[in-house]
Parts: structure tokens; C-alpha cells; sequence
């Protein structure tokens, strides 16, 4: 019988494939998005770290007042390349051997590597500390959007998944404030104690997945029926027999055997190429969604929010406008923080498709305002004051400029932000689910990057200096985002990850979001199994 012994009747219907939300079961996998502060903390800190006096001389030596931009982009795209890595190795850790193992074993290597960038007095071994880090991030960042897209109520998937990016934010936030409190520090302490706090991230996160179940989907994928029986029952607060967990199990193993012989898995190197095949042109196909959530992950860093987080410092310093950048960039991660919460009712009630489009709208008119009046009035045109230094003329302007950036990033924060993260999450059927976001986050971290290493040489007074002009290229990139999320980007909300599967196969993604459940994939092989005996 297909599922290892689940009985599948049709019984089985919409009313019935997922059990009421409880808020045992809410914290449980609301949890999981912990691991959103190892992204966010990793990403922040080195804004400020970057900036302290005590660390720009043991980088480049006694009396220097900034980084080179070589040693700038090294040292802070380097996570993004361990994280590039780490997320590409994971999608195969997780079929071994489990989600929640996966990102266990992410934290011991995030805490291996924190210990290292600690443990530095120069350029070589914070840039190997950072790196080592940035393969524990890759596994954590990968694996929890599986973890939690397979394990979180379709009820409240996108909030849930959304608290993955809120986290995210208050990691910026956390960051934020260590260094702005450890900046006038004249000890290592002012780079040392930013590094050193990171060790409790992975604790936590590695210490509260040992408790919690493993995803049942998984479980069914290995064809361990009566493990995945256990751990759906613990995840939504129900009785093992409850006719809710028999229902939504009965639904996971008829999607997985469909999956099987729509995408049979033959070996190794072909669980790898079942990512690529399929037309271009077919909604369904596995070569679309592999495309649709590598490139929404490149849109996201796109946007250019990643400028604000790692350069916001010495780009707001080399204005001559701002007395305190470090408060600035503080005020900025505020925004940030308290605007992603909007997500967790906008997600599901609003839906994942129009938030993305008119958060892409809202984030180039903001984009292109900062340019137009940075090269008018604003951070290009400074005049040299009593001091000999270049300050700017018209401080209303700047203070304008400001303005818009953090409306651009409330944009952001309440759309593209957690909305990448959710879609990439649904969209995968089960076969290859952990690589297909693998794949998605790794292009997450392979353009974060790419950004984090040319941006240095764009605005550094040293290099480009575009200043204000390199918000004229992230306005650009918000519009292709804008065009990509109307074309591109289908409605999932309120569907089960088996659901998607189907509405991919039935719609485009303009029409997706009429698309209404009929059967489900229990019935449906019911019916299938009635028309065969008929013809016998």
C-alpha cells in the first residue's frame, strides 16, 4: 500500500487535512525562526566592527582612520562566500540525515568559527573565522526554511516563515547596539565583545532543536510512516489517532508518492539534475522553480537593502553631514525591526504575490528619490568647511534623503524582506525540496556576495565615490524586481505545500490566486484506483 501502511481513503477531504492551530503547536515551530539571528547579527555587526578605530589599526596599522577597500569587501563579503557553500551543501546533509540534525550540526560550526574571529589580532584569521561562520550560517539559513515551511500550519506558514526575517532584523538591531555601545572603547573590547556575543546564537538555536521533533515530511520521504506519525502529532497538538493527523499524514504520503513518479530519483547525481528538468515554459517544472527561487533570492539583494546594512556607516560618514552615522545607521535597523511585524498579517491576508509587487513599486520610488535629490541638492554637492573638511550644503536635504531611505526600508522590511523567504519555502516539490532551496538561499549568499564585494569600490571616496548616484542603480534594480514579481511570482497562501504542487501544474502565475482546491491527492488517487479496476 503506498505510504508504508497508511490507510488512504476518502475520507480524506479539505476540511480535514490540517488540525486546528494551536498555540502549543505555534510555539514550536515559531521557534525555529531563532535562526534568523545568526543571519541578521553576522550581517550587522560588521557594519560597526568596520568603523571602530581600534580595529581599522589592527587591520592597517597605527594611525590609519579607515580600511582600504580591499580589506573592506574581504573581510565582509567573506561570510557571504562560507554562507554560498554551506547552503549548497546542505540541501544533501538534510535528505541524509534530517532538517533538525542539519542545523544542529550548522551551529557547531557557526560557534567553531565565532571562537576564531574572537581569537584574532589580524586580517588572517578574522577573515578564515568569518568564512568558517559563514558555512554554519549557509546550513542555518538553507535548512530552517525547509524545516519551517514543512513543519508550520498553512494557516499561518507565511507569518511563521516571516518570523524567520523578523529575527533577522533584530539580530541587525542586537548588532546595532553592541557596537554603538562598544565604539569609544580604545581596547579590543570594541571589536572583540561584538565578535565573542555571537557564541550564544548557536547555543540557543542548537540547544532548542535537539527538542524539538523532526519534520514529519521527511520522515515520510525516508518512508518512516510511524516516525512521521509522531512528530505531526507532537508539531500540531493532536492525538496520534486523531482523525486531523491521519487526514493531513494520508495527504503527505499520496503527494509523496505522486512526487515519486513524477520525479523518480535514481542515484545521486540525478536527485541533483531532477532541479533542472522540465521546460522553461511549463509553470510546474522543476527547472522553473529552481529559477523562480534562485532568482527571487537575487532579487532580494537586488533591492540594495544589504548597502544600508554592511556600508551605511562609512558611506553616511563620508557625506560630511552626519555628525553621529552610528545613530543613523541604529535608526535605520529600528525601522527595520518594527516594520517586518506588518508581514505576519499582511502575508496571509494580502497574500505573498501582491505584497511583492507593490513593495518592489514602494522601494524604486524611494530609491530614485534619494538619487535625484542627492545629485540635485542633497550628499553630492558639500562645500569645505572652516575645518578643510567637505560637508554638505543643504541639510534638509540630506535630512530628506534619510527620510526616504528609512520609508524604503519600511518597504523592504514589511515585503521583499520575509516574502522571498516564504515563497522560496513553498514552492518545491518533496523530491527536491532541500535542494531547491538550498540552491535558492546559496543564491541568496552568492549575490549578497557579489554586492558586498563591488560595493566598496562603488561608493568609497577612494574608488567610485558614486555617492548618491549608486542609489540610481538599486532604484533600477527595484524595477526589475517590480516587473519580475508581476510576471513570475504565483499566490500560495492559505494552500498546503501539497496544494502548490497542484495550483503550479493548473495555473500561471497571474491567474494563481483564483485557484481553488478540488480534490485532494488522497481522493485523487482514489479515483484513479476506481477507473483502473473498472478497465480491468
Amino acid at each position: 500500500m503506498p505510504g508504508g501502511g497508511v490507510s488512504l481513503s476518502t475520507a480524506v477531504n479539505l476540511n480535514y487535512i490540517e488540525a486546528p492551530v494551536t498555540i502549543r503547536a505555534y510555539l514550536l515551530c515559531a521557534f525555529a525562526a531563532f535562526g534568523g539571528i545568526f543571519f541578521g547579527y553576522d550581517s550587522g555587526y560588521i557594519n560597526g566592527v568596520t568603523g571602530s578605530k581600534v580595529f581599522i589599526e589592527l587591520i592597517e596599522g597605527p594611525g590609519q582612520t579607515s580600511l582600504t577597500s580591499s580589506h573592506n569587501s574581504l573581510i565582509t563579503s567573506i561570510l557571504s562566500a562560507g554562507t554560498f557553500f554551506g547552503a549548497v551543501i546542505a540541501g544533501d546533509i538534510a535528505d541524509w540525515f534530517g532538517r533538525r540534525p542539519t542545523i544542529i550540526v550548522g551551529c557547531a560550526i557557526y560557534i567553531v568559527g565565532c571562537v576564531l574571529q574572537a581569537a584574532s589580532s589580524g586580517l588572517v584569521l578574522i577573515v578564515v573565522g568569518r568564512l568558517v561562520a559563514g558555512v554554519g550560517v549557509g546550513f542555518v539559513s538553507a535548512i530552517i526554511i525547509l524545516y519551517m515551511s514543512e513543519i508550520c500550519p498553512r494557516k499561518v506558514r507565511g507569518a511563521l516563515v516571516s518570523g524567520y526575517q523578523f529575527c533577522i532584523t533584530i539580530g541587525l538591531l542586537l548588532a546595532s547596539c553592541i557596537t554603538y555601545g562598544t565604539e569609544s572603547r580604545t581596547d579590543t573590547g570594541s571589536y572583540r565583545i561584538p565578535i565573542s556575543i555571537q557564541f550564544a546564537w548557536g547555543l540557543i538555536l542548537g540547544t532548542g532543536l535537539y527538542l524539538l521533533p523532526e519534520s514529519p515530511r521527511y520522515f515520510v520521504q525516508k518512508d518512516r510512516i510511524d516516525r512521521a506519525r509522531t512528530a505531526l502529532s507532537r508539531l500540531r497538538g493532536q492525538p496520534e489517532d486523531s482523525e486531523y493527523i491521519t487526514s493531513e499524514l494520508s495527504e503527505i504520503v499520496a503527494n509523496a508518492e505522486y512526487e515519486r513518479k513524477a520525479i523518480p530519483i535514481t542515484g545521486y547525481w540525478s536527485s541533483w539534475l531532477n532541479c533542472f528538468t522540465g521546460s522553461l515554459w511549463e509553470g510546474s517544472s522543476n527547472l522553473r522553480r529552481t529559477i523562480l527561487g534562485t532568482s527571487l533570492q537575487m532579487m532580494q539583494q537586488w533591492t540594495g537593502v544589504n548597502f544600508i546594512f554592511y556600508y551605511s556607516t562609512p558611506f553616511l560618514e563620508s557625506t560630511g553631514a552626519i555628525s553621529n552615522s552610528f545613530l543613523i545607521s541604529l535608526i535605520f535597523t529600528l525601522v527595520n525591526v518594527f516594520s517586518t511585524p506588518i508581514s505576519f498579517w499582511s502575508i496571509e491576508k494580502i497574500g505573498r504575490r501582491p505584497l511583492l509587487i507593490w513593495g518592489a513599486l514602494g522601494m524604486l520610488i524611494c530609491q530614485f528619490l534619494v538619487a535625484i535629490i542627492g545629485v540635485t541638492v542633497g550628499f553630492n554637492k558639500t562645500h569645505l568647511n572652516a575645518a578643510g573638511v567637505a560637508v554638505a550644503k543643504n541639510i534638509p536635504a540630506v535630512n530628506a534623503q534619510l527620510a526616504f531611505i528609512a520609508i524604503y526600508i519600511f518597504f523592504f522590511a514589511s515585503t521583499w524582506g520575509p516574502g522571498s523567504w516564504v515563497v522560496i519555502g513553498e514552492i518545491f516539490p518533496l523530491p527536491i525540496r532541500s535542494r531547491g532551496v538550498g540552491l535558492s538561499t546559496a543564491s541568496n549568499w552568492l549575490w549578497n556576495t557579489i554586492i558586498a564585494v563591488i560595493t566598496p569600490y562603488m561608493v568609497n571616496p577612494d574608488a567610485g565615490n558614486l555617492r548618491s548616484s549608486v542609489f540610481f542603480i538599486w532604484g533600477s534594480l527595484c524595477t526589475c524586481a517590480f516587473i519580475y514579481a508581476y510576471f513570475l511570482i504565483p499566490e500560495t497562501k492559505g494552500l498546503t505545500l501539497e496544494q502548490i504542487d497542484r495550483m503550479l501544474e493548473e495555473t500561471t502565475p497571474r491567474t494563481s490566486a483564483g485557484w481553488v482546491p478540488r480534490l485532494t491527492f488522497v481522493e485523487d488517487d482514489y479515483d484513479k484506483a476506481k477507473v483502473e479496476h473498472a478497465s480491468v
